[in-house]
């Protein structure tokens, strides 16, 4: 079974409450582990470049105030199946759906404010790592 690298980003809402380590901790124990990591804060024109698929919803230009309103963790992380199982260890996108020992259930307040991202696909993986990191800042293999 392969390795595979998803893109998990710790929210604005999560880093303003102290809750990176935490995280961090639960990819590590569902072996999620960062291979890249970094601390930024996104411009409003930085988010809407990567929420770019989410441009005829609804929701995207708060999505995008809300993603550069603060400083931001994005991580590469690697593991088995690891885009599926981050899916998981997410939980459902509103926090007051998200099953009991899901990060969002634990840490996240409402649909918006609900402290991770996480790449959907083996496409939106490599589109998404490749927004935050360059070749040079983790391991291709």
């Amino acid at each position: 079974i392969m390795s595979e690298r998803t893109l998990a980003i710790i929210k604005p809402d999560a880093v303003g409450q102290h809750l990176v380590g935490a995280i961090i901790q639960c990819y590590e124990k569902a072996e999620l582990i960062p291979i890249g990591m970094k601390l930024m804060r996104l411009t409003k024109a930085q988010a809407e470049g990567f929420y770019y698929v989410h441009k005829h919803r609804p929701f995207y230009d708060s999505l995008c105030s809300f993603m550069s309103s603060g400083p931001i963790v994005v991580l590469a992380l690697a593991g088995v199946n690891a885009i599926q199982r981050h899916r998981d260890l997410m939980g459902a996108t509103d926090p007051a759906k998200a099953a009991e020992g899901t990060i969002r259930k634990a840490y996240g307040t409402d649909i918006e404010h609900n402290a991770v991202h996480g790449s959907d696909s083996p496409e939106s993986a490599q589109f998404e790592l490749g927004y935050f990191f360059s070749a040079l800042e983790w391991p291709q293999r």
